[in-house]
C-alpha cells in the first residue's frame, strides 16, 4: 500500500498575473513621457477650452474662473477687428499655400532628375526648415531694410531709383512676409513630394512615351494623379500653421503696417499677452475658433484625398 504524501501550500506560490508579470516594465518605461505629455499638451488644451468661457484677465486675477458663457464668441463675431484679421489670415493662406506647393513640387522634381550628387541637394533644401525660426526671420528683415537691405542694393543696381520699402508698405508687406514664410518652410514638403516621385515606376513612363505622350502629358497624367496623397500629406501638415501664423508678424511687423499684416494669430496674441488687461479668456476664445476652422479645412482636405477621380 502506498502512501501519498500531502501537498504543501507556500505563501507566494500563486502566480502573478500577466499584466504586473508582462506589462508593468513597460507601463514604467512609458509613464514619464505620459505624464509630461498629459502636463504640458492635454491639460493646456483643456484648460484653453475651459478659459474660452471666462472672462480671464491676466491683472485681475479673480477672474480667472469668472464663466461668462457664449459671450467671448459674441464679442467676436460681432467684432470688426476679427473679421479684418480673418481676411488678412485668409490673403496670407492664399499667398503662402499655393506658393508653397508649386515650388516644393517643381524642386523636387529638379533633384528627381538629378543623377549625381541629389543628396546634397536634398540636404541644402532641407536646411532651412532646420534653422531656428526667429533666426531665419531675423535674415530676411536685414534683406528688406530700405536702405541697406541685400534686396534693395540689388534693385539699385539694376537702376531702381525708389525700390520699395519691403515691410513698411501696405501693398508689399504680406507678400514679403509670404516669401520669407515659404523659404523656411518648403523644404520638408519638398522632400516629401521627393519621397512620392521615387516611389512612381519607371516602366508607367517608359510606356506613355512609347504610347507617344510628351513630358508634359506624363506629369499631368501620371505623376499628378499618384501624387495626390502625398499632395494631401503636405497640405494637412501646412494649413494649420500657415492660417494661424503668428511669427512672421511677431518678429519683423508687428501687424502694421496699418493692420495689413495682422492676422487672427497675431490679433489673439496681442489681446492675450500685449494689449490692455491682457484678456486671456477673449484670446482664448479666438484661438478656439481659429483651431475649428483649421480642424474644418484639414477635414475637407482628408475627404478631397479620399476621392476616387
Amino acid at each position: 500500500m502506498t502512501t501519498q504524501t500531502p501537498i504543501r501550500k507556500t505563501v507566494g506560490s500563486k502566480k502573478r498575473p500577466s499584466f504586473l508579470r508582462n506589462d508593468l516594465p513597460g507601463y514604467l518605461f512609458i509613464a514619464p513621457a505620459v505624464l509630461l505629455y498629459l502636463v504640458f499638451n492635454i491639460w493646456p488644451l483643456i484648460r484653453g477650452i475651459l478659459m474660452a468661457f471666462t472672462d480671464y484677465r491676466f491683472v485681475y486675477p479673480d477672474t480667472r474662473w469668472a464663466f461668462n458663457g457664449v459671450e467671448n464668441f459674441v464679442k467676436l463675431f460681432e467684432s470688426s477687428k476679427v473679421r479684418e484679421a480673418a481676411v488678412v489670415s485668409a490673403k496670407y493662406s492664399l499667398i503662402v499655400v499655393p506658393a508653397v506647393l508649386l515650388f516644393a513640387l517643381f524642386t523636387a522634381i529638379l533633384i528627381s532628375r538629378v543623377r549625381r550628387g541629389a543628396s546634397f541637394y536634398r540636404w541644402t533644401v532641407y536646411l532651412p526648415t532646420i534653422l531656428p525660426v526667429a533666426v531665419s526671420f531675423l535674415m530676411f528683415r536685414q534683406m528688406y531694410a530700405p536702405n541697406f537691405g541685400l534686396i534693395n542694393s540689388f534693385l539699385r543696381g539694376l537702376g531702381v531709383e525708389k525700390p520699395p520699402f519691403w515691410l513698411g508698405e501696405v501693398a508689399t508687406a504680406l507678400p514679403a512676409l509670404g516669401a520669407a514664410h515659404l523659404w523656411i518652410i518648403f523644404g520638408f514638403p519638398t522632400l516629401l513630394f521627393l519621397i512620392g516621385i521615387y516611389s512612381i515606376g519607371e516602366e508607367l513612363y517608359e510606356a506613355a512615351s512609347l504610347d507617344g505622350a510628351s513630358r508634359w502629358q506624363q506629369f499631368l497624367f501620371i505623376t499628378l494623379p499618384l501624387l495626390k496623397p502625398t499632395t494631401a500629406m503636405v497640405l494637412i501638415l501646412i494649413v494649420p500653421g500657415v492660417f494661424g501664423v503668428t511669427d512672421p508678424m511677431l518678429i519683423l511687423t508687428q501687424g502694421g503696417p496699418q493692420g495689413s499684416t495682422q492676422t487672427l494669430g497675431y490679433y489673439l496674441y496681442d489681446i492675450a499677452f500685449v494689449r490692455g488687461d491682457l484678456r486671456l479668456g477673449y484670446a482664448s476664445s479666438i484661438s478656439l475658433v481659429v483651431s475649428l476652422i483649421t480642424a474644418g479645412l484639414v477635414a475637407l482636405i482628408f475627404r478631397w484625398s479620399r476621392e476616387r477621380e
